[in-house]
């Protein structure tokens, strides 16, 4: 089957900021936090201290995955020249999704450069508590005045946002928000990674909150759903009842593959991810849910 990887992440310098301070790598694929705990975010045998969109490419063709979109946040650092960069090297192969901080003092000019200067259509907002804007911000509405004239701007070049929203219980997960913005703006392609986080226990309010996200123009990447709901072991049935779920309430056309790597191959390797996904739906659905999607969402 063709794939692309929805939902990855490349780097040169880690630069990770979020609720525990910076991280900040130290070799071995290892980094660590301001609080001191120390964290593997690249598998052994991928790099050192960094993760190139070379060694990216490299690894992905080895199973198969034709293109790929670079997403960003807290957790790897804002990189937003490398993530340009990376566009037009790989033109057609890679597309990628900008950032910036909305609270910076001087975020119109950041905005307005990404835009003009950088030529980026994709914006994501990582803003969990955790590794997100409301990490290290005070809490906020996402569709409150300041965010809803940064999709105004997006929807008028044609492009897409997407949201890391955390899980339900942090100030970020707002399933509410989101349906009021693609109410707002129904041309605006929106994008809720990781199915919206949902974690064991949450299998109620999952149905609930997926149905206020139940519009046209919402979409969902099933990025890193067994890293959510662990401890459960493969082939995570918690996991794949949320997919189940998702593609009896929303459709399969509404729904993208993707990774999350390379952290998430520290714990479960490419094949594996395509594998537990693929098993919730018909060979029918497949070309959609690991292909087409992707590719009439970002690549076009």
């Amino acid at each position: 089957m063709r794939i692309i990887d929805a939902h990855a992440h490349a780097f040169d310098i880690l630069t990770g900021f979020g609720a525990d301070g910076e991280l900040r790598s130290i070799g071995n694929g290892e980094a660590i936090w301001a609080t001191g705990n120390i964290q593997r975010i690249i598998p052994e045998g991928w790099g050192d201290k960094s993760f190139p969109i070379e060694r990216l490419l490299e690894i992905q063709k080895g199973y198969g995955i034709e293109k790929t979109v670079l997403l960003q946040g807290g957790f790897l650092g804002f990189a937003n020249e490398y993530v340009a960069k990376a566009r037009r090297d790989y033109p057609g192969t890679v597309e990628g999704a900008a950032t910036f901080d909305p609270w910076c003092r001087n975020s119109d000019r950041i905005f307005s450069y990404l835009i003009d200067g950088l030529k980026f259509r994709i914006f994501k907002f990582e803003v969990s508590t955790g590794c997100g804007i409301m990490g290290s911000h005070p809490s906020f509405r996402l569709d409150g005045p300041m965010m809803m004239d940064i999709y105004s701007v997006v929807d008028k070049i044609g492009g897409v946002v997407a949201f890391d929203l955390g899980s339900p219980g942090d100030d970020s997960h707002q399933a509410d928000a989101v349906g009021n913005i693609a109410k707002s703006f129904p041309s605006l392609r929106i994008v809720v990674c990781h199915l919206g986080s949902y974690k064991l226990g949450h299998e109620e309010i999952f149905s609930s909150e997926i149905k206020l996200m139940n519009r046209e123009n919402i979409f969902f990447d099933l990025a890193a759903l067994f890293w959510k709901t662990r401890p459960e072991e493969y082939p995570f049935p918690v996991s794949q009842g949320y997919v189940r779920k998702a593609r009896k309430l929303v459709g399969h056309s509404r729904l993208m593959w993707g990774s999350d790597v390379p952290s998430t191959a520290v714990k479960l390797s490419y094949e594996k991810q395509i594998d537990y996904i693929a098993q919730c739906f018909e060979n029918s659905e497949i070309d959609d849910v690991f292909y087409g999607n992707a590719e009439r969402i970002y690549f076009h």
